[in-house]
């Protein structure tokens, strides 16, 4: 069983930066690949990025584009993701995920294991 334990969430204004941690507690990943969901009040839960284990290959929702990025540091099994130029709309609970496919579909059913979520506002 994977243990993922989000923080970094918080209030920032407009314009400002938070960065996202995600510590696992599985000792060694042989494969796979971490992801960011987020959902906002009265909406479905949407995929905001995700990088393969291994190979460090990324890819991001549209919307978080040139703005986001995620990284990993294999060492202390942990996930990053740097968040730039955040918006209203980015205004949501943000959960890290994981999948034992190195390069899963953007949906849900593709992570095997959640984590509680953080809570990132940003404000106007």
């Amino acid at each position: 069983q994977v243990q993922l334990v989000e923080s970094g969430g918080g209030l920032v204004q407009a314009g400002g930066s938070l960065r996202l941690s995600c510590a696992a507690s599985e000792r060694t990943f042989s494969s796979g690949a971490m992801g960011w969901f987020r959902q906002a009040p009265g909406k479905e839960r949407e995929f905001v990025a995700r990088i393969s284990w291994i190979a460090g290959s990324t890819y991001y929702t549209d919307s978080v584009k040139g703005r986001f990025n995620i990284s990993r540091d294999k060492a202390v099994n942990t996930v990053y993701l740097q968040m730039n130029s955040l918006r209203p709309e980015d205004t949501a609970r943000y959960y890290c995920t994981k999948s034992s496919s190195p390069f899963p579909r953007a949906t849900q059913g593709s992570y095997d294991y959640w984590g509680q979520g953080t809570q990132v506002t940003v404000s106007t």
